[in-house]
């Protein structure tokens, strides 16, 4: 059972639905070859983002409205039916999932999907993102449950424009989890930082000082129209990536890594001369990287989004609550979506957005 959503307002060059994917599927079943995620362009699909809640202790302003509407309860994937969907994709040959939200670990007992995780057979790597506010007391706790690395937010060294930015954040609070989890020994660390001209783009230094302190990587992110907001006007504060990395050029030698992939995903990564950190740019506007993309997301509402700019989807919650719903009805379903997964995404920051979801909705 295949249960596709088209919400589309607003979405332009919508993808035709095709059966490539469920012909693929009992071409497979017939062949008695394993089956995976492959979409109809080829591109093999092993990395879920998975988010389990749209709910947040920060409202940072490219993130989400300040007074949000949140799901409702009821509306919330289970833990364990949040299980049940990153088993499915494991099955189906997933071999990465990321944790996000909203704030992951601000999900009530969620340590307890953690370590289910954690301990699930054929997971190769279970990652995170997280805003830091948290890891304070749960760096090693998720460590020892089986968390190898974790990408966290910071946008700003400046407690008065760490405050602006968030809303509601406190910067000393953020730099003592990060710290926490440097002492904890994860695998990698990595901050996230989005930054903004006119706003924090006199930071951009500092950050890189704070990483290669460390001996953490940084990737910046060109934000993304994702949600109306009021805050900032998109088109005139893009920090595309090519500039970010001239201003970051002027203090320090960079040296290209290669295409984006592996654990670095969309980033394109940097070696920092002088240091073990690594510098990535993240750039959904300026440098496409859709023909690269092996990940689909997972809303905290149930919804499997085949694409990040794309509003195409298929109604998870509803086959896992649907009576007599099976395990192999779940890996069905699945495996039918990859004929709506797009070829790419369209951006254009001189229109409204095209996908009104936040970024806290879609699981960042």
């Amino acid at each position: 059972m295949l249960i596709v959503s088209q919400r589309t307002r607003g979405v332009k060059r919508a993808e035709p639905l095709v059966a490539t994917s469920q012909r693929s599927t009992l071409r497979a079943m017939q062949e008695n070859t394993p089956q995976t995620l492959i979409d109809r362009f080829g591109r093999r699909v092993d990395y879920l983002r998975l988010s389990v809640t749209d709910r947040c202790d920060f409202r940072c302003v490219y993130c989400m409205a300040e007074d949000m509407q949140f799901v409702p309860k009821s509306e919330v994937l289970t833990l364990e039916e949040l299980a049940q969907v990153a088993q499915a994709f494991v099955r189906l040959g997933v071999r990465k999932i990321r944790l996000t939200g909203g704030e992951p670990l601000v999900r009530h007992n969620i340590m307890e999907l953690v370590e289910q995780l954690g301990a699930m057979e054929g997971l190769e790597e279970l990652v995170m993102t997280t805003n830091g506010s948290q890891l304070q007391r749960l760096a090693q706790p998720l460590k020892d449950a089986g968390v190898k690395r974790l990408n966290i937010s910071l946008d700003s060294l400046q407690p008065r424009r760490f405050r602006q930015i968030t809303r509601v954040g406190h910067l000393e609070q953020v730099i003592a989890g990060i710290d926490a989890a440097c002492t904890a020994g994860f695998e990698g660390i990595r901050i996230n930082a989005v930054i903004m001209r006119g706003d924090n783009d006199d930071e951009i230094l500092e950050l890189v000082d704070f990483v290669r302190d460390r001996g953490i990587d940084l990737a910046f992110i060109e934000e993304m129209p994702l949600g109306r907001i009021t805050d900032h006007d998109r088109a005139l504060t893009l920090a595309d990536s090519d500039w970010l990395r001239t201003q970051i050029e002027t203090q320090h030698g960079l040296m290209a890594l290669g295409d984006p992939g592996g654990s670095a995903g969309p980033a394109r990564m940097y070696a920092l001369e002088g240091s073990r950190s690594r510098i990535g740019f993240i750039s959904p506007h300026s440098n496409n990287f859709c023909h690269l993309c092996n990940r689909v997301r997972v809303t905290v509402e149930g919804q499997l989004l085949l694409c990040l700019g794309n509003e195409h989807s298929v109604d998870l919650r509803e086959l896992l609550r649907a009576p007599g719903s099976t395990m192999a009805d779940l890996e069905q379903a699945l495996l039918g979506a990859m004929a709506i997964k797009p070829e790419r995404h369209y951006f254009d920051n001189s229109e409204e957005p095209q996908i009104l979801r936040f970024m806290n909705a879609t699981g960042g």
